[in-house]
């Protein structure tokens, strides 16, 4: 059997050569140049060449491109194995129930989508039977991104193997009851078969090259061989045009990801209209990946065109399908031949003299249904010679037709992203196209039937067969049972108690230092995979570099230029950091593979991101909420926090608000601690929870977000104070009042309750002190570790309420009889305090740094913002005026006194 990616070029068969013995001609010049004077020359010569074409105006494709023609010459194909009239049948049932589903959803107004998955039908089915390894074979078998519009059609599979059943289908996008079926690949709604969430799109394209990335990563260190696996990621052309489809091509080039495949649906529309209606967006992905690096597979026709590419003696066919642009390949989808004949044929009068040899039907059968993406044994070769070929990721660009045989109402419209349904006249048509077995009697009141040829059929036991040979069925989801992590030994958590005296560590610093000691655990160590986007020395972790090292699937290829300094930078083909250069969204896409590797791979490892805070929720907020989608656990941590704590950096650096954006994700633990000790109580809880041995009903799949800061401070010791783990991990704890903080107040003085949550309980700490000197006004002082878990806990306590139970919020049994009012202050926007504001019986009110962001120091900073330890005298004793508690003119009095 000939090698398919043996074959190249295509015009091997595709673009007949007029004159063989010219061609033969200047192949030899070339040879003979390239042997006497080198490669070099010849390419020198090739170049100067190609530039001279251009200049006289002879019509070449871009050195980037080839002619809009398949990759792989027909004669190179090789035969599909197995019995391809039942893989027909299997598809037909397929297509058939796919479009029942969404119609018959579409009666309730929830929507669905029909056209994509009718496009790209033969692109999954080929990979099912003969590609895609399942789980229940060796490894972890292959990690399959589904493109989030063909839903339907895998769940219509699934339903055919026994998977799934009619009322499963009658669910679809309806799960408020149970049993229903999600809109989309969503791993969290239906964790048995969806293993990646896609949609939003362009999540699916960065995340397949960072799964193919973290697989190699896995192997390198000695963690699983995952060698075997491959990452198959199944895109429309449409969302190509997201950033972030295409922000990671060149890594996936320069660490040969071979284990990685694209394919990309083109069926040359998105949701409004053509994707390119003036251009051509298959040569323009095919110039944007060979550029980046990637093996490029086209598969655009199907083979009925082979009759005219052999009559195409002079190259004039070739000519014009690069010229056509999209839009006008769509309108010949859906015209008559003779309209083929006079815009597409009589553009060239040797294309009008071939199409006199063409029948009308054939000039249809070519334009309007015959596609590489709709014809098997063409999708066999493309997925074959993909998986042959080494030293690069590979993607396929396979020409479809949206809404392939749903019809003329349907094929190639603009509108069919939104056509939700059939008509039953419709689906008649559909069934004797598909030949399937289907009698007028079941269309009972015009409800539309589900087909399935029995569990006996020779479909189902052919579709079975084939999976099982594969390993297993696909997609799906499976969470092998791995015993629980052990606990890192308790030194690393306590080496803070004691604090840091006279030393000034800022937060970040503690937590690097923190995470060095885990690392260094001999039973859990390897299992850290700490993430940075480049930021590394910023957060104090350059130290790491030569002990651990930085992965790099070539090892360290020079001698690096601090070689000769204790912390150099080492890269090595086992190293443990993953230093993604300036992309959080990379990082990202990282950040979720590693998060999941304990279901994926059967392996759980650690991850920890660790960014400027401002650039992470703000810019891959969205990726977060594919991180919890897709049930991934680990910590982020957001440093240099805060709006006011980065000195001088400014406005597009200060971060107000991601504790905020942050309490949106239900999935997400959200802590903004104060204390080094307090950081320590967070990771070893959130080590237990993710990792270790969780509590009944607990669930294991969260994710931890810590803000750090960058200010160095005296890191206080540990109080004594009974029950602090546990309100350092519920989110509230009286870090000390004002008599235990040693300050002489009077025994009937006004008091007030300080909330601070970060480096603002600094603030809250200097204002205690200055209400009792100059005010004689005593102040207790309470680390607020997370607004958010303490909203969490007091909405859910406000859920039990209604079921009839008894249930008092954490925070209202935490501040349960203390005196005075409340004032809260953190160092983002008023917003992010105010989550707890209903739950609070005392009087409260919060300050906060709403705005934007600025650059100067922080003293001055604080002041403009009014957070301050002055500042909050002044709203301390607005409060307590309020109450008749001190005089009302003590706030101008302080006012004046401070500069306010």
């Amino acid at each position: 059997m000939t090698d398919p990616n043996a074959i190249r070029p295509s015009e091997l068969d595709q673009l007949p050569d007029r004159d063989p013995e010219e061609t033969a001609e200047w192949q030899a010049s070339l040879d003979a140049v390239a042997k006497a004077a080198g490669p070099h020359r010849a390419a020198y010569l090739m170049r100067r060449t190609l530039e001279r074409a251009e200049g006289i105006g002879v019509a070449l494709p871009k050195l980037l491109e080839t002619d809009y023609v398949n990759s792989i010459p027909t004669a190179a194909e090789p035969a599909v194995p197995g019995d391809e009239a039942l893989e027909a049948r299997i598809t037909a049932w397929n297509r058939w129930n796919a479009a029942a589903m969404v119609t018959r959803a579409s009666k309730y107004g929830v929507g669905g989508h029909i056209a994509t998955f009718a496009s790209a039908a033969w692109l999954y089915e080929i990979g099912f039977n003969h590609f895609f390894r399942g789980k229940e074979g060796d490894g972890s078998g292959d990690q399959l991104f589904i493109q989030g519009h063909a839903s339907p059609g895998i769940y219509a599979r699934a339903f055919l193997d026994g998977r799934l059943t009619e009322q499963h289908l009658d669910n679809f996008r309806q799960e408020a009851g149970g049993g229903g079926l999600p809109s989309y690949p969503h791993p969290r709604r239906l964790p048995w078969l969806w293993e990646f969430p896609t949609v939003s799109m362009g999540l699916g394209p960065i995340s397949a090259i960072y799964q193919a990335r973290f697989n190699r990563y896995l192997t390198s260190r000695g963690i699983k061989d995952v060698s075997d696996s491959h990452v198959w990621a199944f895109l429309g052309d449409g969302e190509m045009d997201e950033p972030e489809s295409t922000t990671a091509l060149t890594l996936a080039a320069r660490e040969k990801l071979d284990n990685l495949t694209f394919v990309i649906n083109c069926n040359l529309q998105r949701l409004d209209g053509p994707v390119r209606a003036n251009f051509k967006i298959v040569q323009e992905l095919e110039a944007l990946f060979r550029g980046a690096g990637w093996n490029v597979i086209k598969t655009l026709w199907g083979s009925a065109w082979d009759e005219l590419f052999r009559l195409d003696t002079t190259g004039a066919l070739a000519r014009r399908l690069r010229e056509v642009p999209d839009a006008q390949i769509q309108t010949y989808q859906t015209r008559d031949a003779a309209y083929i004949r006079q815009h597409f044929f009589g553009a060239d009068p040797a294309l009008a003299e071939m199409a006199k040899l063409l029948s009308d039907d054939k000039i249809i059968e070519c334009f309007h249904f015959s596609r590489g993406g709709h014809e098997p044994r063409k999708i066999y070769a493309a997925y074959r010679a993909a998986l042959a070929h080494k030293g690069a990721p590979t993607v396929i660009l396979a020409q479809t037709v949206k809404g392939h045989t749903l019809g003329a109402g349907f094929a190639s419209k603009n509108a069919n992203h939104q056509m939700k349904k059939l008509s039953v006249d419709e689906f008649k048509a559909l069934r004797d196209l598909l030949e399937l077995p289907i009698p007028d009697s079941a269309f009972a009141d015009g409800q539309v039937p589900y087909g399935h040829p029995g569990a006996d059929s020779p479909e189902v036991r052919y579709l079975q067969e084939r999976r099982a040979a594969l390993g297993g069925p696909a997609p799906a989801r499976r969470v092998h049972p791995v015993p629980a992590l052990p606990a890192p030994a308790e030194k690393a958590f306590t080496a803070f108690d004691k604090g840091s005296g006279s030393q000034k560590v800022a937060t970040t610093m503690a937590f690097v230092r923190l995470v060095k000691d885990l690392i260094r655990d001999r039973e859990t160590g390897r299992r850290w995979v700490p993430i940075v986007p480049d930021e590394a020395r910023t957060f104090g972790m350059e130290s790491l570099f030569p002990s651990i090292g930085i992965y790099s699937p070539m090892g360290q290829t020079y001698e690096p230029v601090d070689r000769d300094q204790l912390m150099y930078y080492k890269e090595a083909k086992n190293g443990q950091i993953l230093n993604e250069g300036i992309t959080e969204a990379g990082s990202m896409a990282d950040f979720i593979a590693a998060a999941t590797s304990y279901a994926t791979h059967g392996e759980p490892v650690i991850p920890f991101y660790i960014f400027y805070s401002m650039f992470g929720w703000q810019r891959t907020a969205d990726q977060m909420w594919q991180l919890g989608d897709q049930l991934g656990r680990g910590f982020l941590v957001g440093a240099t926090a805060g709006r006011t704590t980065l000195t001088g950096e400014g406005l597009q650096h200060a971060d107000g608000h991601s504790p905020l954006i942050a309490a949106t994700n239900p999935a997400a633990l959200t802590y903004d601690p104060a204390f080094a000790y307090e950081i320590a109580v967070i990771v070893k809880e959130g080590l237990r929870r993710m990792y270790g041995e969780a509590a009944p009903g607990e669930d294991q799949n969260v994710f931890y977000y810590l803000t750090v800061y960058n200010e160095p401070l005296p890191q206080p010791a540990k109080p004594s104070v009974p029950g602090i783990d546990e309100g350092i991990v519920k989110g509230l704890y009286r870090f000390n009042t004002a008599e235990s903080a040693g300050l002489s107040v009077p025994a009937n003085a006004p008091r007030i309750q300080l909330l601070g949550s970060g480096t603002a309980i600094h603030w809250a700490l200097e204002a205690q002190r200055l209400l009792a000197e100059e005010w004689g006004v005593a102040a207790d002082v309470w680390s607020a570790t997370s607004w958010g878990e303490l909203r969490r806990d007091a909405m859910e306590a406000d859920a039990a309420l209604l079921r009839g139970e008894e249930r008092v919020p954490y925070v209202r049994r935490a501040l349960q009889g203390v005196e005075g009012p409340v004032l809260a202050v953190s160092d983002y926007m008023r917003q992010v305090p105010d989550q707890i504001a209903q739950w609070v019986e005392q009087d409260y009110t919060s300050l906060g740094t709403d705005g934007f962001g600025l650059s100067d120091t922080r003293e001055a900073a604080r002041r403009h913002f009014g957070v301050d330890a002055q500042s909050i005298v002044v709203a301390s004793l607005a409060q307590l005026a309020h109450r008749g508690e001190v005089k009302a003119t003590a706030v101008k009095e302080a006012r004046e006194k401070y500069g306010l």
